[in-house]
């Protein structure tokens, strides 16, 4: 016996195919083909008993139960693939992602991407002071001028520098050797939705670096939304702008809750949270995390009452 099925699809996503979403100032996202819907979750989920219902309102809190709940699986079976124009460190971070398929332009045997990402004079940030890998706040432009023009005639060197090597027969895959960071790359890269939504809370977080940041934003806002929209909602609730309290965080909020601002202060400086030198505060790092959660519940930390 044989069963007609019809393929999945995303209407909304199938309007945008091969459409190019620009991020930074030459690169861009585009979906190139993908599998799967908000139902292919639902199918999954459901496949140990049937069908089921078929109610929008009924697939929906399915969705949302499966993803507060961390049951991953049925997101397995959707599946997104881009073509991504990306600068080379940015692409660093990105690749770290192992759970994705990845076909990148290789430099070795064709010649490299003509296009570097370049640095607006009031975008040059400085590095931050408590955290070693990120950066808060930015230089003058006036100073900021004068690093742009040193990173276009950097540019402009490595490029010479390149063409020269390959116009006298140098191999492509050792003309390449002093290629900036900077230089764009493309690269097809596919993965499943429980993947990419993982990728997605992670590098759509206000943490990651900016540059990366911009692509996930672009990925998440105008292509996951269109495709999974049920999936997205979901994911924004549940995961990306969740709440994670852990043991220490609840033991400290009961106190705070319970207007034990001396107990609670006390708790802190026992377990090294908050220590003072030179008549300064010094908070450790888990400090100053609990300290942004209580600033979104409109709470003050016990070293500030």
């Amino acid at each position: 016996m044989t069963t007609q099925l019809i393929r999945p699809s995303s209407p909304e996503l199938d309007s945008i195919l091969g459409q190019t979403f620009p991020v930074l100032d030459d690169g861009f996202v585009r979906v190139v083909d993908y599998m799967g819907n908000d139902n292919s979750i639902v199918q999954a989920a459901r496949v140990s008993y049937g069908d089921g219902t078929k109610k929008v309102s009924e697939d929906r809190a399915l969705i949302r139960y499966l993803l507060r709940n961390h049951h991953t699986t049925p997101f397995e079976m959707c599946t997104l693939k881009l073509h991504v124009r990306v600068p080379m460190d940015t692409w660093r971070q990105w690749i770290r992602h192992r759970t994705a398929s990845v076909n990148e332009y290789s430099t070795r045997y064709s010649i490299a991407i003509d296009g570097s990402q370049m640095t607006n004079p009031d975008q040059w940030r400085q590095q931050a002071q408590d955290n070693k890998q990120g950066s808060a706040g930015f230089f003058d432009p006036t100073v900021g001028s004068e690093l742009s023009t040193a990173e276009q005639e950097l540019h402009r060197l490595a490029k010479n520098v390149y063409n020269d090597r390959l116009e006298r027969g140098v191999a492509r895959e050792q003309a390449r050797k002093d290629l900036p960071l900077s230089t764009y790359t493309e690269a097809f890269w596919q993965m499943d939705l429980h993947n990419l939504l993982h990728f997605l809370a992670l590098r759509m977080d206000s943490h990651a670096q900016l540059e990366i940041r911009r692509y996930a934003e672009a990925i998440g806002e105008q292509i996951v939304s269109r495709w999974v929209p049920l999936a997205w909602e979901a994911f924004k609730d549940y995961r990306f702008n969740q709440m994670t309290l852990s043991q220490q965080d609840q033991e400290l909020l009961a106190l705070l809750a319970g207007g034990k601002d001396q107990a609670a202060d006390d708790w802190c400086r026992e377990r090294g949270w908050v220590k003072t030198k030179a008549e300064k505060l010094v908070l450790s790092r888990e400090a100053m995390e609990f300290a942004d959660k209580l600033a979104a519940l409109g709470m003050t930390p016990p070293w500030d009452c």
